[in-house]
């Protein structure tokens, strides 16, 4: 019998909380954790800050859940914005270092994400060219850094290649890996979406997985948003990124690769949506019914 460490969390994205703002979430944190733990799920990532509570209530918030990671995104490619960002990028880590204890294995991963190009947010999916080549090296020095920011506050970071930024398709994928020694959170969905195969990289890129979030994704849908013009937060709305099974994702491939590499950690279920596209009821249904995908595929 396998004794890997490997348990399975969601995350607010998959009820389209992205950021809180004016507008109150869909649903409160306390009726998500709720709804996730009884679906079977074991972590939630943070979602935006303050969301699940500050450094202050993190742990009671949480509920007996592990805190499985949480996003941070700063502008690589802007070196004066960058330098902006890094004080939120602080308080993210301050959030960290109030989570519940946790194996090593276990241990919340700060999932570094790029801010975006809008270019490539208008037009998803590795059609529009990225960063020029004279760019990249700025670019990694600055992932570089945010690495060294979080490793210094006892923390292993994780990059999150996505839709719309600068580090979007494989050949961006593999130019960060080579510049940088930082670990990948690899995205099923936008690997997907953005030319590649999931399996594949999850074998290829073995050495350099650090964290997985597992995520279906439709190819239709995109076509059909590129068509129609619409940009990547559309693409969403419009289903883009599937329930578990209902897309393109070969997901028990993806389980295959993840016990071939031998992955220990977080694999964290998510389901990107808007607000007001589906209704609260639907989307905890939607990740009561992927977590029981994940079951019946042996995860």
């Amino acid at each position: 019998m396998s004794t890997r460490v490997r348990k399975v969390a969601n995350a607010p994205v998959s009820f389209g909380v992205f950021e809180l703002s004016d507008a109150p979430p869909p649903l409160n944190a306390g009726e998500m954790v709720g709804a996730l733990s009884e679906a079977g799920y074991e972590g939630i990532d943070l979602g935006p800050v303050g969301y699940l509570g500050t450094s202050h209530d993190l742990a009671e918030r949480l509920d007996g859940m592990l805190l499985a990671g949480g996003w941070a995104d700063l502008r690589y490619n802007d070196a004066e914005e960058f330098r902006k960002g890094l004080t939120a990028l602080e308080r993210t880590l301050d959030v960290f270092a109030a989570a519940p204890p946790a194996p090593e294995q276990l241990a919340p991963r700060p999932t570094l994400g790029c801010s975006g190009s809008p270019e490539r947010f208008a037009r998803p999916g590795g059609s529009v060219p990225g960063l020029p080549s004279s760019e990249w090296s700025g670019y990694a020095a600055r992932v570089q850094e945010a690495v060294g920011r979080c490793r210094e506050r006892g923390f292993e970071p994780a990059f999150h290649p996505h839709l719309g930024t600068y580090v979007e398709t494989p050949d961006d994928v593999e130019r960060l890996l080579e510049l940088t020694d930082v670990e990948l959170c690899l995205d099923t969905g936008h690997l997907l979406l953005g030319g590649g195969d999931p399996v594949t990289k999850l074998r290829e890129w073995a050495g350099r997985v650090g964290h997985v979030h597992i995520k279906d994704g439709d190819t239709k849908i995109l076509a059909q948003a590129l068509d129609d013009g619409v940009d990547l937060r559309e693409l969403m709305g419009r289903g883009g990124f599937s329930s578990l099974g209902e897309g393109e994702l070969d997901l028990a491939g993806v389980i295959a690769a993840l016990d071939e590499i031998d992955y220990e950690g977080w694999v964290i279920v998510e389901q990107d949506t808007l607000p007001g596209r589906r209704t609260v009821a639907q989307n905890i249904a939607d990740q009561a019914a992927n977590r029981e995908r994940l079951r019946e595929l042996g995860l």
